[in-house]
């Protein structure tokens, strides 16, 4: 069935790119956002030690206490580079921008032991400064400088010494950019979080920290808060909760008192859609966290971020007034989240500071409604949603839940991603079968490809996948229309899709760009002939895994414990594709034990039973790279081809198979 999820806004075009900046702020910010999101439970985990085991905590314990330092100063940086490194340049750039951290971490040690070694005495101690910032930096840094070595390298490696190579490479590459963090990065990072320390300091103490609203509110609606938010007010809020056991840096950004002040006022004084949508939008936004929803009842009429300001600068002024704070970022800005994060003996000053708020913008927002209650237009949330949309770069999570369709008729189609566990062998033929079809449409604009689940990012049209595997491909591509299938051979949403790109094609122009992850041309060092059975002996689905796969590791393409990984996959997602085809390979985790590329091909006289399908043919996938997915894509072609169908059923010989699927011979 297809899953009706949004699709994101086209690219700008050229006319609309006027906001370069802010574009690129938005997407920096994004990019912080993306290394300490993944991260916020370990934040929660440390907060809650940090709230119980204290001195000063709920359930002072001195021996639990002691893993709240190494926690905040140690593990907490890493797991960020880590986050940082792998989006850049996946597992090697997970470890290298880790290892690399580690290096500003004792740089920045050192220069702190130092400095207090000069003090006189009596003066207090310098405490440790903890590298959330130099981690948001080095993790990425270190990731994207292997990720340019890599580059230099590839395809130059002699066989057999691919390992080496990429190990000592790897390592190689940590250690010096340890030294580069070490020596450079860290002075440089303890100046910055001095400078901005000082600043912060500067507004308390001159009880100015109430006008950072006149920033964060603004830049909120803009999408710009991330920058913000992830990139100074965590990092300096979690240094002060490390010395103090709490921040009020962490509610300047997530008080949800301003967005409900602002959608209760709209609900007792809005008009139309606006003030039918408002109190479920209240609801969401105030329990569920999702500020983004009220964004729109903003972008509808500008000058309610007054009332907005006024609210938040209000909430603030309570917060700092009453010493209240919270002991680790509360994400999503929900009051639960809130409330879970608060301090010991402040929930009292949280809540006047969250309802505070809430009362101002209530208040300034109703009398700027009322002012204009007889202009006699309605409110123009979807127009404002748009708008919304466009500021943002991508569909917005509020279009649904403000009531939009889910698929415009101007947005235009131009990614498809076939997505599957390992990215290997179901995705590519699902992939090829699609892509003839939409460019027998007439669409060459459109690029299909086929990633694994656990490398796709949200920046496609349409994601494809099995229906058992839908729900995760969701959590990577929350802006995308999910559609599921469960045969990726001949499902019928392959020509849904394409009407689809029919009815938003505009213009129907089809240009002659090249499709990534096309394949014109095949390889025959993937199917050997002695890995073409065509009287195959299993009488059951896990007997034929077996077969197929000891067919690869007889071939010398894998190691013994691939077919054990074709099994675990097989118990996930089944692999059987339809019209009468099935093809077993392993786990994305097992590509380790892949030593080159290979496929199996074993027919069989009485179907197997595939999970509740026939299965006539059996191919086992073993791919290394990339090489094997060109004749997935013939493969994937043979079996539409009914005739070709035919030919293999008939075939005698494993030459007969090999001239089927158009293959040089190996």
């Amino acid at each position: 069935m297809t899953s009706t999820e949004t699709a994101p806004a086209p690219s700008p075009t050229p006319a609309s790119q006027g906001g370069g900046a802010r574009v690129h702020v938005q997407r920096f910010g994004t990019f912080l956002s993306n290394m300490i999101m993944p991260n916020i439970p370990a934040l929660i985990g440390w907060g809650l030690f940090t709230a119980l085991f204290i001195d000063v905590g709920w359930l002072p314990n001195a021996d639990l206490a002691t893993f709240v330092g190494p926690a905040i100063h140690y593990l907490l940086p890493i797991l960020i580079a880590a986050t940082g490194g792998q989006m850049v340049h996946g597992q090697r750039g997970a470890v290298v921008g880790a290892f690399a951290t580690m290096g500003v971490i004792a740089g920045s040690d050192l220069l702190v032991a130092e400095f207090n070694a000069k003090l006189a005495e009596g003066e207090a101690p310098l405490g440790q400064i903890h590298m959330f910032i130099g981690a948001m930096i080095m993790g990425p840094l270190a990731a994207y400088v292997m990720k340019r070595l890599d580059a230099i390298w590839d395809g130059k490696v002699k066989p057999g010494f691919e390992m080496l190579v990429n190990m000592f490479s790897a390592g190689i590459t940590a250690f010096v950019m340890s030294i580069v963090g070490f020596f450079i990065l860290a002075p440089i990072v303890n100046n910055v979080m001095e400078a901005l320390g000082n600043a912060v300091e500067t507004l308390v103490d001159n009880d100015l920290l109430p006008l950072t609203s006149i920033i964060i509110e603004p830049a909120k609606v803009l999408f710009l808060n991330n920058a913000i938010n992830h990139g100074v007010l965590t990092p300096l809020g979690i240094q002060e909760a490390a010395e103090q056991g709490k921040s009020v840096l962490f509610l300047l950004e997530a008080n949800p008192g301003p967005g409900l002040g602002l959608l209760m006022a709209y609900t007792f004084f809005g008009r139309g859609i606006a003030r039918a949508t408002a109190p479920g939008a209240a609801i969401i936004q105030f329990f569920g966290g999702i500020h983004e929803v009220y964004f729109p009842y903003v972008l509808m009429k500008p000058k309610l971020i007054i009332a907005m300001i006024l609210g938040g600068m209000t909430g603030v002024f309570v917060n700092v007034s009453l010493d209240v704070g919270l002991r680790a970022p509360a994400a999503p800005g929900s009051i639960f989240a809130v409330y879970a994060q608060t301090a010991k003996g402040d929930y009292l000053g949280v809540t006047l500071g969250v309802f505070s708020a809430a009362a101002v913008t209530f208040a300034v927002a109703a009398l700027l409604l009322r002012l204009e209650s007889g202009d006699g237009e309605d409110d123009d949330l979807a127009g404002a949603t748009a708008d919304m949309e466009s500021l943002k770069g991508k569909r917005s999570v509020a279009s649904a839940l403000l009531g939009r369709a889910p698929a415009d008729a101007d947005r235009e189609i131009r990614s498809i991603v076939f997505a599957c566990d390992a990215g290997m062998g179901s995705s590519a033929m699902g992939a090829s079968v699609l892509r003839k079809k939409i460019h027998a449409a007439g669409h060459g604009e459109v690029t299909v490809v086929n990633k694994a689940i656990a490398n796709l990012t949200d920046d496609y049209d349409i994601v494809v996948s099995h229906q058992d595997l839908t729900d995760r491909a969701k959590l990577q591509t929350p802006s995308a229309l999910h559609v599921s299938v469960d045969n990726f051979m001949g499902s019928p949403k392959y020509d849904e899709i394409v009407e689809l790109i029919d009815e938003v094609s505009s213009g129907g122009a089809s240009g002659a760009a090249p499709v990534t992850g096309g394949h014109a041309g095949t390889s025959g060092d993937v199917l050997a002939r002695s890995s073409i059975v065509l009287g195959g002996t299993a009488t059951s689905r896990d007997a034929a895994i077996t077969e197929a796969g000891q067919l690869l590791v007889n071939a010398g393409a894998v190691d013994p414990a691939y077919v054990d990984a074709m099994h675990e996959r097989e118990r996930s997602v089944s692999t059987a594709m339809g019209n009468g085809l099935a093809i077993p390979h392993g786990t994305n985790e097992a590509k380790g034990m892949i030593r080159n590329t290979g496929i199996s091909f074993v027919r069989y006289d009485e179907p197997i039973d595939w999970n509740g399908k026939p299965a006539e043919f059996v191919l086992g996938i073993a791919g290394a790279g990339d090489d094997h997915l060109a004749l997935l894509a013939r493969i994937a072609e043979t079996f539409t081809d009914q005739e070709a169908v035919a030919r293999l059923r008939a075939a005698t010989t494993a030459d007969e198979v090999l001239a089927v699927l158009d293959v040089v011979r190996v």
